[in-house]
């Protein structure tokens, strides 16, 4: 696993467009406010596109490849069409699978069931209904949190763009390949959740 998935706080951007169909983000460390990692939908095809103009987004499906800022692959994100509920994989650099999210049925607010490589339950999502604000956390243990930062009145007002601020917790060990899963849910939130 590439050591910059040990840091513990992410400041994640949304590209801003109005008439974007591509899920696309900039990932920063928010201390130096350098872009270290991207998250891009390069390949989608021609009805998946014409479907995210729609009521019908939310069903769409997606493929989604984050990168260091140099290019080099470090986890894909990805799911096929959605009907009633979405599962979403995650897979490492080699294009091995990591773990699923499970999203279950009757959630207020959106919950996910985040499940290692052998479908073992290791964290769940779950978010509130009334504001942007997610949590991570396995047997009562908090293991990161997802909260939006308002980039200013204006500029909200006006895109559709969202960012976000991940931090992970301090326990969650460096070479966990919890870290992916973290990170590979929280840049399917927007898509699965939210839109």
């Amino acid at each position: 696993m590439n050591p910059i998935l040990n840091q513990n706080l992410f400041l994640v951007k949304e590209h801003v467009g109005m008439f974007k169909a591509a899920n696309n983000y900039d990932i920063y460390n928010p201390e130096t406010n350098q872009i270290i990692m991207n998250c891009r939908e390069n390949n989608l095809g021609f009805f998946t596109k014409v479907f995210r103009f729609t009521d019908y987004k939310r069903m769409t499906p997606f493929d989604v490849e984050i990168t260091t800022a140099s290019g080099e692959k470090l986890l894909t994100v990805r799911r096929g069409v959605a009907v009633f509920r979405s599962t979403v994989e995650v897979l490492d650099e080699k294009d091995r699978l990591v773990g699923t999210f499970k999203q279950k049925f009757f959630s207020f607010g959106g919950k996910f069931e985040i499940l290692d490589k052998n479908e073992r339950p290791c964290a769940t999502l779950q978010g509130k209904w009334t504001g942007w604000d997610f949590k991570f956390s396995h047997e009562n243990r908090q293991l990161a949190q997802v909260s939006k930062k308002w980039a200013g009145m204006g500029k909200e007002l006006f895109t559709s763009a969202d960012n976000y601020v991940l931090q992970i917790e301090e326990h969650v060990a460096a070479d966990s390949p919890l870290r992916q899963l973290i990170l590979g849910a929280v840049m399917c939130i927007d898509m699965v959740l939210k839109e």
